[in-house]
């Protein structure tokens, strides 16, 4: 198939203009051109992942994470990225990106993370220029829940063996407000929004100080929270074109451990 057909579904799917203007987004590494054979699909392109796509005779990678996200002044062996975008040029693989435009999609990384909570009557935290797009959602359980028990059913939901959080405030959760990776800059927009917890990641030492009791944030970390994003992708593709092989990757690209 060729790569531009399947870049016009994804595109037609999460328009490369909804992302935001920091992101780097689209045909990273390739020629629109050429003719594909087989996907992967995954959260971050490593160099881990580019043996894989090898491995499995994949000439597409679709990542979430742009690998190239700034300038790059040389292409060495000195940097994980240079030796990636390297290895990839190799071996004839393409990389595509599509990362803040499905996070501002209405079906997009949020509504993926919704459902893997079961959470209802979703609606969309923050719209982008007054569109049904824009990031983070809300959604409510079918009964409430204990602090506690909260927690423990966000971790058997999401697959996460630690978890950070404020205080207690105690008080049932029924009401939640999730974003996908980096999400302090919504904290005050999930408190107006009268939810009981905000549900995201990378959440530094002052930002817990935001919740002031009237909302429990949690961290769940960055990967965890956009893991079911490849799961997603994975499904459009399968809809769109059936006949085109697309597998998602099983390499570990989440580099943060815990002991």
């Amino acid at each position: 198939m060729i790569l531009k057909e399947i870049i016009d579904i994804l595109e037609n799917w999460a328009p490369i203009e909804n992302a935001e203007d920091f992101d780097n987004v689209g045909l990273l590494v390739g020629d629109p051109s050429i003719n594909v054979n087989k996907a992967l699909i995954t959260i971050d392109t490593l160099e881990n992942v580019i043996d894989e796509a090898i491995e499995n005779k994949c000439d597409l990678i679709i990542s979430f994470h742009p690998i190239i996200f700034t300038g790059l002044k040389n292409l060495t062996q000195k940097t994980y990225v240079e030796r990636v975008v390297r290895k990839a040029i190799r071996n004839d693989i393409n990389i595509y990106s599509i990362h803040t435009n499905l996070d501002n999609h209405p079906k997009g990384v949020n509504y993926q993370l919704s459902k893997q909570l079961s959470l209802l009557n979703t609606k969309i935290l923050i719209k982008k220029d007054q569109s049904e797009n824009g990031m983070g959602m809300t959604g409510e359980l079918k009964s409430g829940l204990t602090e506690l028990d909260f927690l423990k059913y966000v971790k058997e939901k999401m697959n996460v063996t630690a978890i950070k959080h404020s205080s207690f405030i105690h008080k049932k959760i029924e009401k939640i407000a999730v974003l996908g990776g980096s999400g302090s800059f919504a904290i005050e927009e999930a408190i107006n929004s009268n939810v009981d917890c905000f549900i995201t990641a990378d959440l530094k030492y002052h930002d817990y100080f935001k919740a002031e009791n009237k909302i429990l944030l949690i961290d769940i970390g960055h990967y965890e929270s956009e893991q079911y994003t490849k799961n997603l992708i994975l499904n459009l593709l399968k809809k769109k074109i059936p006949k085109f092989a697309c597998i998602i990757s099983k390499s570990k690209t989440n580099p943060v451990n815990h002991f």
